[in-house]
């Protein structure tokens, strides 16, 4: 079978789709996103939300109408949409981010127009490219410069898109809100706690928990700063 494709038994676990009777399905292009934690376009709108029934009926959408990741229009069918990406049909009105459920499957959840014209990118990197010039690296290959160091490795950015320009920072401190991505709590809105070294506590549901700083990502300062559940 082309390498376009993926045996069902390769498929992540993390991919909503129905295994019984499925074969194959779209391989997604390399990208910033793992394939465990990204799902390509064409299954979007074929499996997800029901745009199409073929491939052929995903390129002929593509091609006719704007499809936005990020605000920027995508015409590959096999282009990976990734964690807290934008997903958006500007010309039904409708607009999604990229999360993970509590049983550890991807999904989107809807958000209004005003929500999805900002990514929130947490801060995986930084570089050094000159005087006054620093390279911010985030999650999902997103790459800012800046003139000031005031930013540090693990807290987030609020980022309009696709301009890129960074509107506000959320730190990883305590009382910061976070969306937990990997582990026993995937899926869950909780509250820092205290942090120390790679260790993060959060309390939920006034329960005190740990997990590692890497399994969690910063999405607002008391609350969401986007409207998600």
């Amino acid at each position: 079978m082309p390498k376009n494709h993926l045996k069902i038994q390769k498929v992540p676990s993390t991919w909503p789709i129905t295994r019984k009777h499925t074969v194959f399905v779209t391989r997604p292009n390399p990208g910033a996103h793992t394939k465990k934690l990204s799902i390509p376009i064409n299954i979007i709108l074929r499996n997800i939300l029901g745009k199409a029934k073929t491939t052929k009926e995903v390129k002929k959408i593509l091609h006719d109408e704007e499809i936005l990741v990020d605000g920027r229009r995508r015409n590959d069918h096999k282009y990976p949409v990734g964690l807290m990406d934008v997903f958006s049909i500007p010309k039904e009105n409708e607009h999604y981010v990229m999360l993970i459920n509590q049983q550890n499957t991807l999904y989107l959840e809807k958000i209004d127009k005003k929500d999805a014209q900002h990514k929130i990118s947490k801060l995986e990197n930084k570089k050094l490219l000159g005087k006054n010039k620093i390279q911010l690296i985030t999650s999902g290959g997103r790459n800012i410069i800046v003139k000031k160091d005031e930013y540090k490795t693990g807290d987030s950015l609020l980022i309009s898109i696709p301009e890129q320009e960074i509107k506000s920072v959320f730190k990883l401190e305590t009382g910061a809100t976070i969306f937990l991505f990997k582990g026993s709590h995937v899926g869950k809105i909780a509250n820092v706690v205290s942090i120390k070294d790679n260790v993060l506590k959060f309390k939920l549901d006034s329960e005190e928990f740990e997990t590692s700083k890497n399994y969690a990502i910063v999405i607002g300062k008391d609350k969401p700063a986007i409207n998600i559940k």
